[in-house]
């Protein structure tokens, strides 16, 4: 039974939670309001939170004058193929899970390794390489080193490895295929891991920023994220206009972490558990 004390405790704490929400989403709210407003009710002295005139121009701007339908197909590409580089991830994690090759173990934790070093460090060669092969400046040289993570194997190796070794070879004793076991037994399965992985997939394809600014010169190449930071720039006086692109950069990420936040912080609890 809880006790008053216990009670209050409990209330005070869910106050202070919802005050320090409150106040960490006020940003957020008034850059959606804004991105609806004119630039000189942004603009004025005496700032509103809900526009005045509810208007779409800045959003009209954004994909008439500031190419963002160019950069937001750019980025639904690298989405697309980063959820095909997760079928890869999904392959290598049974691999490691439930078959046995030489060399098996000192490869996983090789893997593993890489996920020590920083991303910066190995930019410059992965630059070279994509170079030599006449990939710079193409959306191949954008999505190949993105397709296969490291941290990702590590999941799905971790959650295969519960599926019973039983219920596998009563498949294939059943005269099921190795790709026929894959797809139709060992994903239907891996359901929760594969929801973990596709929102972190989501999110890290449709904010990729660094990678497309460095490999690509051509603009018709830009992702969102860099659209937005060349829009900082050249319209850095527009302050409507950048919260319009904001707004549409944001939203979605926004609207994805509050629908499958469980599941998010579920994958980070599998990957320290098991």
């Amino acid at each position: 039974m809880k006790t008053t004390t216990d009670r209050y405790q409990q209330w005070f704490v869910g106050i202070i939670l919802t005050s320090a929400g409150i106040v960490v989403a006020i940003p957020f709210i008034w850059m959606i309001f804004s991105s609806f407003k004119t630039e000189s009710e942004v603009s004025s002295l005496v700032p509103t939170l809900f526009p005045k005139v509810f208007t779409l121009e800045n959003f009209q701007n954004l994909f008439e004058n500031m190419n963002f339908g160019l950069y937001l197909r750019n980025t639904v590409i690298i989405v697309i193929c980063s959820f095909a580089g997760l079928f890869l991830n999904a392959m290598a994690g049974y691999a490691f899970a439930k078959y046995q090759f030489k060399g098996k173990e000192k490869f996983f934790y090789l893997i593993l390794a890489t996920m020590m070093i920083p991303g910066q460090v190995t930019m410059i060669p992965v630059y070279l390489i994509l170079n030599k092969m006449h990939l710079t400046n193409t959306m191949a040289g954008i999505v190949l080193p993105g397709l296969v993570g490291a941290f990702s194997i590590f999941l799905f190796r971790q959650f295969m490895s519960t599926i019973p070794d039983e219920l596998l070879e009563a498949a294939r004793l059943d005269g099921a295929s190795e790709i026929r076991l894959f797809m139709q037994i060992v994903l239907p399965i891996s359901k929760p891991i594969l929801a973990v992985q596709g929102i972190l997939t989501f999110i890290a394809g449709w904010n990729s920023f660094l990678w497309p600014l460095i490999v690509a010169n051509d603009e018709s190449l830009y992702t969102l994220s860099v659209g937005l930071s060349l829009l900082k720039g050249q319209y850095g006086g527009n302050f409507a206009l950048q919260m319009a692109g904001s707004t549409f950069m944001v939203l979605p990420i926004i609207i994805i972490f509050t629908i499958f936040q469980r599941h998010i912080i579920d994958g980070y609890t599998i990957s320290g558990i098991k």
